[in-house]
């Protein structure tokens, strides 16, 4: 029997980033645990920690690539993969252009090594403007208010909340999502402590969550409505003399035409539309002035609503009105020690962030950091016409369960002449591919969390290298990326990836000496380099990223975090709490807060015209669950487990209206299409909304999940319209959709 060894290693599963620690026996996990020396989780796990090595003996995950041939995947060798890649791509390209070619990458990129750097290498080698990602149907909007308020769209000010005295949540879940564009372990722990030291927590959401139930105070909101209510917030806050932006005056511009614009969003004005009275929304504004410290958060259900932008900017500026942006136990911006822009260059100025630089074939929407909205990858798919996308590249991605009116896209998949996706599973967007390419276990790769650590509630720096080794022939995931790159640029499908990779590294190096500011500037590249040459793939990069970062040695011999630094730390390094970073962060042309942009202005007549809208009838929304990520992890049996979870959640009230009983089937449509679902009818739900978890419906034949089809659940993307999203991000409307419900006759079998 192998011996047992220890090895610690950072959960890559969400975005709380918890140090575990594995018992190793041979290439088996014999044991998890939490960390109890790591410097931000402290011991802390969620049941999905588990999954981390269930997916490893996964007998479904995806171990060699699969090729279609006459109709059926079937296992091929890596070579005949790539030939395959190489012998049906680059005609496509020639005959048709770069835009008939598209790509969408799944949520899971943000959570290690090469996703978050190798997959814009592959995206410019491809040279479309057809990118598609899982953050327009889930975050753009918060990037788009903070890229045109501060310059960058990872500045996101991060709630202080080890030390606020008073948090405000709007469509947040934190105890489910454990934090979402809000990287903190044990959230549950960390928000006991804010009211333990005599601090409040408020939540405002349709649900009452998990989140919801441990609150001060809780108030039901009409789905979509947030934007209104922080209207009405500020509008208070400014007529009644509550508003004290304090030293951040100096640093705004166009602060002066915030009263005249929301002086239509009184308190009574809003109250009939957003189902909260005017007195609480006059109470809760006046409680954020006197707190002695305080700071508003919203999420995922702020994000994915027709104002989504809007109300993700109009968090910044209640933040801002009451004096809380950039001070302690405020909204606050993480000093990451690597990859962030608002630490690169010289500080307080830069370009800001262009969007609209091209926009979509069909409908015409926007491109926002790079990449188009995914509520129109079915059409760009299924129109034809000039730039028709007719081959596709999904990375670790799931469209066909994710994105707007799911039952469309899968449609559209069926028309490619050419897909490929690089993916673990077979899955239901690939069972589409012609070829599939399996990426390595978690376990075999290095890890990093470079998007997640600009998003920490304090400032972290934690790697983990490879718990295993690959498996002879077995390629990581940057190698998979860099040969495909190799193929779009017409290198064919035999090229030697250590040169490719020399290249990449070269090219970065190039750019760090080159940056204005930096602690390389005007340096030799090749000295750099000499000084990196022990390292390859993510890793090199990463020790570039970390050396020339806020921390960093420089390169210099004197000190400071590098990549040898952190693996001398297996437990993490804490760089300590957030701290005011005000003007140094700002990167935007001014170099001041842009308080009122030009797009939000414009968009702020439709937010009035809303007002006057029918606020009645039923509509849809999501929901968030401890145990899965989106789709990922319904094929690891112990995470789904127990009662179903995939059910249309509904106030008793609406229930006994449309004579639906609990565990009752009831059919619920949307202009989009209709599901048929077990209802719950509870009162965690507030009248007038029915809740429908998100990445279920695992009920395609022609996939490889056994466990997932099981349980399989319904689709609530199926319900959601693709033709409708917000207008300034692009982002998908999955909250606030209209559906009517029906109970289901069920007839007696004869």
């Amino acid at each position: 029997m192998a011996a047992r060894r220890t090895a610690y290693r950072i959960c890559p599963l969400c975005e709380a980033t918890c140090g575990l620690e594995l018992t190793m026996q041979g290439d088996r996990v014999a044991a998890l645990r939490g960390d109890g020396a790591h410097v931000f989780s402290r011991g802390y796990i969620c049941p999905k920690a588990i999954g981390l090595a269930r997916v490893e003996e996964d007998p479904d995950r995806l171990r060699t690539p699969l090729v279609r041939r006459d109709g059926r995947l079937v296992t091929a060798t890596w070579d005949d993969a790539f030939a395959e890649v190489h012998r049906r791509l680059p005609p496509i390209l020639e005959r048709h252009g770069r835009d008939a070619v598209a790509a969408y990458v799944g949520n899971p990129n943000a959570h290690h090594l090469s996703g978050a750097l190798y997959v814009p290498i592959l995206m410019r080698a491809l040279g479309t403007r057809n990118v598609f990602s899982a953050s327009t149907v889930d975050q753009m909007p918060k990037h788009v208010s903070s890229g045109l308020m501060f310059g960058a769209a990872l500045s996101v000010p991060i709630p202080d909340v080890d030390r606020t005295q008073h948090l405000v949540m709007l469509g947040a879940n934190p105890l489910e999502s454990n934090g979402s564009l809000f990287t903190g372990p044990d959230m549950r722990g960390r928000l006991r402590r804010l009211r333990e030291r005599g601090g409040r927590l408020v939540v405002i959401d349709p649900r009452r969550t998990r989140t919801a139930e441990i609150a001060d105070e809780h108030h039901f909101i009409r789905p979509g409505s947030d934007a209104h209510l922080l209207a009405a917030i500020a509008n208070t806050l400014l007529s009644e003399g509550l508003a004290k932006p304090g030293r951040l005056l100096e640093h705004l511009n166009g602060y002066e035409q915030l009263p005249a614009l929301l002086a239509p969003f009184t308190a009574e004005a809003v109250a009939p539309h957003c189902r909260i009275d005017a007195d609480t929304i006059r109470r809760l504004a006046r409680d954020l002035a006197a707190a002695p410290s305080a700071a508003v958060y919203g999420r995922i259900g702020t994000c994915t609503v027709e104002f989504g932008t809007l109300t993700s900017w109009l968090v910044d500026v209640v933040n801002i009105l009451t004096g809380n942006l950039d001070r302690e136990g405020g909204a606050m911006f993480t000093r990451a020690a690597a990859g962030a822009r608002n630490t690169s260059g010289r500080p307080g100025k830069g370009r800001g962030m262009a969007f609209g630089r091209w926009h979509s074939r069909v409908r015409g929407l926007p491109e926002a950091l790079g990449e188009l909205p995914v509520a129109c990858l079915a059409e760009e798919i299924d129109t034809p016409g000039d730039a028709q996308v007719r081959a596709l590249l999904t990375i670790a991605g799931n469209p066909a369960l994710s994105t707007p009116n799911s039952g469309r896209l899968r449609r559209a998949l069926e028309s490619l002449e050419f897909m490929v996706s690089v993916d673990i599973y077979l899955n239901e967007t690939t069972r589409h591919a012609d070829v599939i390419l399996p990426p390595p276990s978690a376990l075999n790769r290095s890890h990093y969390d470079i998007a997640l650590y600009q998003l920490a509630v304090r400032n972290i720096a934690s790697y983990s290298p490879p718990v295993l080794p690959l498996a002879p022939g077995e390629l990581d995931e940057w190698e998979i990326l860099l040969r495909l790159a190799a193929i779009a640029m017409g290198q064919g499908a035999h090229v030697d990836d250590r040169l490719l990779d020399d290249q990449v590294a070269r090219q970065a190096v190039e750019r760090e000496v080159s940056t204005p500011g930096s602690p390389v500037e005007g340096r030799d590249p090749q000295e750099v380099l000499d000084a990196l040459s022990s390292r390859r793939g993510p890793d090199r990069l990463l020790d570039l990223m970390l050396r020339t970062g806020p921390y960093g040695d420089g390169f210099n011999g004197h000190g400071g975090l590098s990549l040898a630094a952190l693996e001398a730390a297996p437990h993490g390094i804490d760089l300590g709490p957030l701290q005011p970073r005000i003007p140094e962060v700002l990167r935007t042309a001014s170099g001041k807060i842009e308080v009122l942009p030009e797009a939000i202005a414009g968009d702020m007549p439709r937010l009035q015209t809303a007002l006057r809208r029918d606020a009645n009838g039923l509509v849809l929304i999501g929901r968030r669950d401890m145990r899965s990520n989106n789709s990922w992890m319904h094929n690891v049996s112990v995470l789904v487990r127990g009662p179903v979870r995939c059910t249309a959640q509904l106030h008793p009230d609406d229930a006994a209206r449309l004579g639906v009983d609990d565990g009752g089937m009831v059919r619920i449509t949307s202009a989009a299409g209709t599901v048929e679902i077990v209802a719950e009818v509870t009162d965690v739900i507030m009248p007038g909304v029915v809740s429908i978890p998100h990445g279920w419906g695992h009920d395609d034949p022609e996939t490889n999940l056994s466990v997932a089809a099981a349980k399989p659940g319904v689709n609530c993307n199926v319900l959601v319209d693709e033709t409708i999203v917000d207008p300034l991000s692009g982002n998908a409307v999955l909250n606030g959709v209209a559906v009517t419900v029906a109970p289901v006759e069920v007839t007696a079998a004869l």
